[in-house]
């Protein structure tokens, strides 16, 4: 019954946001019965329904050409509805500035051209204008000539230019700033390089880097290039250690085993490590699990192994805990050498608590995508105690990656991906 009155109340609001964008961009903007204002009218129906048909597609088990054919415009659209949104808004302080310029004028003229008409002539001032007189009993009064109050009609053709003016710079901002976050994300995840001291890392273990990746999102849209582009740049940066910290994919072995196998040609000294993200457990975590494993990664499912200088140990995410197989940090951090560095993999930052009461020295997360679309990034906050960096909770440090890809929109505004190279330095050295 909850979800049932919060997707409706979604649904209104999307409804309503869809009408004032109509309003703004088409019914304001062009004339009735304009092939214009029948295509905006057109595209005001078609593109939600293709928005709510990429969201649903996927759990609803279409066939995976399906879900591709709906992704790019309806994901797309989601964001383009965002920004075009709140350019519109910012217009509507403008609006009302670009109306009141041409009514001063207009009220302006009539004042200077009754001016001319009522001075008058060098003949006529010799002879003065003789008073216009009412006699009323005994007394006499002048009477004054009645003022006529120009008034000033209004000017639909400014109002139609105020409007087409405010709409089209709103869309030239709102599909600007979209297009320029989707040319973020098929791009590729830059690299990023952050330094973490350690106290109880041993000298031999100084400058160690692992490669931190996570939130790929292999999908319907970022498919077998765009995990390429992530192999390529994680070899290039010729890390110790890869630590693939979840969200991985949105769908199944099945429809996105093949975008996945480039993941064998991964390349560091001590192997690619993984651990489960919320989004593998809509897809068939086991399924997953298993698959990586054939591609070379080693899955840590609240497991840890020892590398040289420290434990490296993994969780499984919080969502697991719905198929009985979520995070348990006794089994993956129990009887191990306290005097022992150790790094966790956990994909979201939330667990930071329990990584505090068992002795880590660094969480590695991710999850959050650093809010993805600004303002995002406000929200992300409200619901993560670290949204993207670098941050010390007690002795324990967690580092939280932005991402290597995006979910749903393939678009970022204020949230570039990354994949961060960590290194590890020992307080010794």
């Amino acid at each position: 019954m909850g979800f049932a009155l919060l997707a409706a109340a979604v649904l209104a609001l999307l409804a309503l946001v869809h009408r004032y964008v109509w309003r703004r961009f088409v019914g304001d903007t062009t004339t009735a019965g304009s092939p214009l204002r029948r295509a905006g009218t057109v595209a005001a129906y078609v593109l939600p329904l293709l928005s709510v048909g990429a969201l649903v597609s996927g759990r609803t088990g279409a066939p995976f050409w399906l879900q591709q054919v709906l992704a790019w415009p309806g994901y797309l659209w989601l964001a383009a509805l965002l920004y075009l949104t709140l350019a519109l808004l910012a217009g509507e302080a403008v609006r009302p500035l670009l109306r009141r310029l041409p009514a001063r004028r207009a009220a302006t003229a009539p004042e200077a051209e009754a001016t001319e008409t009522a001075a008058p002539a060098p003949e006529a001032e010799a002879a003065p204008a003789e008073p216009v007189t009412a006699a009323h009993g005994s007394d006499t009064r002048t009477a004054a000539p009645p003022v006529a109050t120009p008034l000033v009609p209004a000017d639909p053709s400014r109002r139609l230019f105020v409007a087409r003016a405010v709409g089209g710079a709103a869309a030239v901002a709102g599909l600007g700033v979209t297009g320029y976050g989707a040319y973020g994300v098929l791009r590729g995840p830059r690299v990023k390089r952050v330094t973490v001291p350690l106290a109880r890392l041993p000298r031999s273990a100084h400058g160690f880097r692992i490669a931190v990746v996570s939130d790929v999102h292999l999908g319907p849209i970022l498919g077998r290039a765009h995990t390429q582009r992530i192999v390529d740049t994680v070899n290039r940066t010729q890390p110790d250690l890869i630590a693939v910290v979840g969200d991985l994919v949105d769908g199944s072995v099945a429809d996105l085993g093949p975008a996945a196998e480039p993941l064998a040609r991964l390349r560091s000294r001590h192997g690619a490590f993984f651990v489960t993200g919320n989004h593998e457990y809509y897809s068939g975590a086991a399924e997953w699990v298993d698959h990586v494993r054939e591609l070379g990664l080693h899955p840590l499912e609240n497991a840890r192994v020892e590398i040289d200088g420290f434990d490296l140990a993994g969780v499984n995410d919080i969502a697991g805990g719905s198929e009985g197989q979520g995070p348990d940090f006794g089994r993956a951090l129990g009887d191990r050498d306290p005097g022992r560095a150790a790094v966790l993999m956990a994909h979201q930052p939330v667990v930071i608590d329990e990584a505090v009461e068992h002795g880590v020295d660094l969480q590695l997360s991710g999850h959050t995508h650093g809010g993805q679309l600004w303002p995002g990034n406000y929200i992300a906050e409200l619901a993560n105690p670290t949204v993207a960096g670098l941050e010390r909770y007690g002795d324990t440090q967690l580092y939280v990656t932005r991402g290597a890809g995006a979910w749903g929109p393939p678009v970022r505004v204020g949230a570039p991906s990354d994949i961060t190279v960590v290194e590890l330095a020992s307080r010794r050295a």
